[in-house]
């Protein structure tokens, strides 16, 4: 069972409802009101049905919106990874919920049963997903609830689960500028987790279904739209394997025009690029490919000034930067970056957009290092140096690296490996933690750099005997 399971419903009652949080008063207020000439807010209007953002402004002036907790029963497929029973530190799931909340505690069939006792004959199966209103409506309402509330709201009826496992919800999430990011990595081969910093919740995903060669090969991941996806090498090809919010389940199957490994990635909703790498004989690519997830499609673009591997990618200010890598006839790192612009489709190079090296790994063989560890938040990028344990800002218009503060004290790595550094909305976030003799932890820092110079919080920890492999942050 779900206890005090959270969503947030966007009400349109009249104001003699503010109060109170049970449906079957609401739609008795709204009975009364009828009895006695009052005539209720109707949007549920043919004019509307094909017209979402008239009926959302009407929402939006309604200025009530409730957390209603409901104890449902998780659906055996549930849209939803599975919620972690053994971390190591409990975390509160839904905080703050329970205080209050115990005169709220429907289950799915009272909800049901009060709708068929108040409309005879409407199916709980029917167009109109929430009383007295329109499909579009309904949608609205949906699209405001956490995703973390998906898997229940499901199980409300088989409109709501095909809405939300066909994706429509998301694209109305997309169009209304509504998000919410989990953060996805792999501390294991083939097992991958996620955290909800919202809810303060782990979950794991279905262990991936791939032969020894994929466990062992070199692996990049990417999130994009509602996907995860996974690129490594089986016996005698790149393979992609893909993860499903929707359908909590992994595919394969997808290939690119130009399979790689080692390449510089980024998505912007629900396209991503990808730049450079090395194909399956080790040539050093100079090729990059945008990944559609609608329709789950690859398209070659133009082809890089320089060819890299072992790059990093980012989007700011709408435009796609590779930064950093190896590259040229001796294998040597790249200091430049390089500018996509989506609009005219062509390539700009940017002299030392690298963050560089720390004078300590100055002697190091190049491919001994992780590829440079960015992220942009609010359009600014960022780096983590891990040798000197600091946080660098690039400057735009100067061109050049500042030094803003520490990273966390306890983000342990090898030359970078093991250290993921990402944007999560708002935050950068920092996954990394200490170990010793082949036991440690997987601790979570993150930092709003709108709040001032870094001030790292800690997020939540677990017990972890790996380093972080790969990492990526879903928003949606």
């Amino acid at each position: 069972m779900l206890e005090g399971r959270c969503c947030v419903v966007s009400r349109l009652f009249c104001s003699t409802c503010e109060t109170e949080n049970d449906w079957s008063y609401m739609k008795y207020m709204l009975d009364l009101d009828i009895k006695n000439g009052k005539r209720p807010m109707k949007i549920d209007s043919a004019e509307d049905e094909h017209h979402p953002r008239k009926c959302t402004k009407m929402l939006e002036s309604c200025h009530i919106v409730e957390t209603v907790c409901i104890s449902l029963q998780h659906p055996k497929d549930s849209v939803l990874p599975q919620t972690d029973q053994k971390t190591d530190e409990p975390l509160n799931v839904c905080q703050g919920v329970h205080d209050g909340g115990d005169s709220i505690d429907s289950s799915v069939s009272d909800i049901r049963q009060s709708d068929e006792e108040q409309h005879a004959g409407d199916s709980s199966d029917s167009g109109s997903l929430l009383p007295r209103m329109n499909r579009d409506s309904s949608i609205v309402c949906l699209s405001h609830c956490s995703r973390s509330d998906y898997g229940s709201l499901a199980s409300l009826n088989r409109s709501f689960r095909e809405i939300i496992r066909s994706g429509e919800v998301y694209r109305w999430r997309r169009l209304y500028g509504i998000m919410e990011h989990w953060v996805y990595f792999s501390c294991a081969l083939l097992e991958w987790e996620a955290y909800d910093p919202i809810r303060q919740r782990w979950m794991h995903l279905p262990r991936m279904a791939s032969n020894d060669c994929f466990m062992c090969s070199d692996k990049e991941s990417l999130a994009v739209g509602t996907e995860l996806l996974v690129f490594g090498r089986e016996l005698s090809s790149h393979v992609i394997y893909r993860y499903s919010l929707l359908t909590n389940s992994w595919s394969s199957g997808m290939r690119m025009n130009a399979p790689r490994c080692l390449f510089g990635s980024a998505s912007l909703g629900e396209i991503a690029i990808l730049a450079g790498g090395c194909d399956s004989e080790g040539r050093i690519l100079d090729s990059a490919e945008l990944y559609n997830s609608e329709t789950q499609t690859f398209e070659l673009l133009p082809s890089m000034n320089k060819p890299r591997k072992m790059c990093s990618g980012v989007f700011m200010d709408g435009k796609f930067y590779v930064v950093g890598g190896i590259g040229g006839r001796d294998s040597k790192l790249l200091t430049c970056g390089e500018e996509y612009n989506l609009q005219t489709r062509t390539w700009t190079e940017i002299p030392d957009m690298s963050p560089g090296r720390s004078s300590r790994g100055s002697e190091m063989p190049a491919a001994t290092e992780a590829p440079p560890l960015i992220a942009v938040v609010d359009n600014e990028l960022y780096a983590a140096d891990y040798a000197d344990m600091e946080v660098k800002r690039y400057d735009k218009e100067r061109k050049l690296w500042i030094t803003v503060g520490r990273l966390p004290e306890r983000a342990m790595s090898m030359n970078g490996w093991g250290l993921a550094f990402r944007a999560c909305g708002n935050m950068l976030i920092v996954i990394g933690g200490p170990r010793t003799h082949g036991e440690g932890f997987i601790e979570l820092n993150s930092w709003v750099p709108s709040e001032g110079p870094p001030q790292w919080r800690l997020l939540a920890r677990k017990r972890s005997g790996n380093f972080v492999y790969n990492c990526a942050v879903m928003g949606c």
